[in-house]
Order: C-alpha cells, then structure tokens, then sequence
C-alpha cells in the first residue's frame, strides 16, 4: 500500500494535498486497491461549494459502488476529466494522473483535522 508524505488523508480513504489555498483530492491507494477495477466516475460540478464531509463523486468498480466525499469545505475550481473518461486511471495512479478534483478551501486549517501519513498508515493497519 503506497502513502505519501505530505498528504493528509480521511478514515474514509480520501487524500489532500494543499498549494496554497487549492487542495487537490483523491482516493488512497488503499481504496482503490479494495474497489478492485473502477469502471465509473460520476461528474463533479465545477463551482460546487461543499462543506467537509458532503458528496464529491460516486465511484463504481466491478466489485461495489461508493461515494466520495470532500474532505474540506470550499469551491470546486477543477474536476479532472480525464478519470470521467478513464476511470482506470484511479487504480493505475490515484496520487498522479488519477486525482479527482481541486478545491479552493474556505478553511486550510481543516486540514489540520485529518490524518498525517504516518498516522493513516497506522489506522490502516488496524
């Protein structure tokens, strides 16, 4: 299981990484790897304003269906189109070319909230 520093991460296996006030998010090598061969991802609306914790995007894998959700509050700048088109990507490389979307967060220090690598790589040991 791939973790990488510098990334704060969700108990719902969800992934942030913030450049200044744009967190770019995805799902942890972890989620993918149970998902199994993710064959859909479901449209994000651009200029969507979330709050922590509401609905990102529905992902399908030939395996189970589940739902993505923001980790931090704040507007949708960019979905990344290229996963709506080639789903596989979110299995090949979810910390790369597989990220889902960039958030201009109303709130950086959410992010104090979540966990550190190591700190995720301990919950997922468990």
């Amino acid at each position: 299981m791939k973790i990488l520093d510098g990334v704060r991460y969700t108990k719902t296996d969800e992934w942030v990484l913030l450049d200044g006030d744009v967190a770019t998010v995805g799902i942890s090598d972890y989620a993918q790897s149970k998902l199994g061969d993710i064959v859909f991802v479901g449209d994000m609306t651009v200029g969507a304003v979330l709050k922590a914790g509401d609905l990102l995007v529905s992902i399908e894998s030939v395996k189970a269906a589940t739902d993505v959700y923001s980790p931090v509050a704040g507007t949708i700048l960019e979905a990344n189109a290229a996963v709506t088109a080639k789903p596989e990507l979110l299995n090949a490389d979810p910390f790369g070319a597989g990220w889902l979307a960039r958030i201009k967060t109303a709130n950086a220090d959410e992010l104090n909230a979540l966990m550190s690598s190591s700190d995720y790589a301990e919950f997922r040991k468990g």
